[in-house]
């Protein structure tokens, strides 16, 4: 009768156990949608964003070659985008498409050859316009948003999200690749919400298990029509400095449509 009585007791009390992780699991992942939306409100305010059209010097840094030049970035709210650079060594343009949630992309440099940009590398958005990444994760019926916790990040008192993307339609070790390849970390400022940098993996075209941690970062906020844009973005890629944006004009809701986003 003891030992029942005893297998009861720690039965119950390994279920109120369960139970009460599963409730600090679920206020984790309210308390992460949470801040995604008050730094979504923080960066667009009350007004309705369809796209977005930035202009400025760039710095770009590989190897030895250190060159400067001009970049247009021009994205819309349904997750395309395009970058353009005008350089030294020539031109270099970044493209890419989304349709019914289906990403492609392509690149191209100087000889203007177009080059497929590898699936693994559009698991995630890029993150260059955050307004537009933050939407799209809370607009994802499978994110999977977790708080980490506060923390001191650049200088910054930070709020750290991390963002995963669920595949319920594939099972074992492709639903868990897949779902590393979506991950974001998200560091939002304590204070005011807007974000400060974004964390994900890039990664070979043909390796998708080798990680190349990219961090943005996000400084010089400016409102634009009541919108937050950050005017200084830095990337680094494998921890070093690889691109700097200086912007000097934004322009909002111009009305840029797909044609502008054609993959090769």
């Amino acid at each position: 009768m003891r030992v029942a009585r005893l297998f009861l007791s720690v039965s119950i009390s390994f279920l109120l156990c369960i139970s009460v992780a599963a409730q600090q699991t679920a206020s984790s992942s309210s308390q992460a949608s949470q801040l995604l939306q008050q730094s979504l409100a923080a960066l667009q305010g009350n007004t309705s964003l369809s796209d977005v059209t930035l202009s400025g010097t760039a710095r770009r840094i590989v190897s030895s070659d250190d060159e400067s030049g001009t970049v247009t970035l021009k994205a819309l709210a349904t997750g395309a985008m395009r970058l353009d650079f005008n350089l030294p060594s020539g031109s270099l343009s970044e493209v890419r498409a989304t349709s019914s949630g289906v990403s492609a992309g392509d690149w191209s440099g100087p000889d203007g050859v177009s080059h497929s940009i590898a699936s693994q590398n559009l698991s995630t958005d890029w993150g260059w316009f955050p307004a537009f990444t933050l939407s799209s994760l809370l607009s994802s019926a499978n994110s999977v948003l977790t708080y980490v916790g506060q923390e001191t990040r650049n200088g910054h008192t930070v709020q750290h999200l991390i963002v995963k993307q669920q595949f319920p339609s594939q099972k074992g070790n492709t639903a868990t690749l897949l779902q590393h390849l979506s991950q974001m970390d998200i560091y939002l400022d304590a204070t005011t919400t807007l974000p400060v940098s974004l964390v994900y993996n890039t990664h070979p075209d043909n390796d998708a298990g080798v990680d190349l941690p990219v961090e943005i970062d996000f400084s010089d906020y400016r409102a634009v029509n009541s919108v937050q844009i950050p005017f200084l973005i830095q990337k680094s890629l494998n921890n070093s400095l690889y691109l700097e944006l200086q912007l000097q004009t934004a322009a909002v809701n111009s009305g840029l449509t797909a044609s502008t986003f054609q993959v090769q």
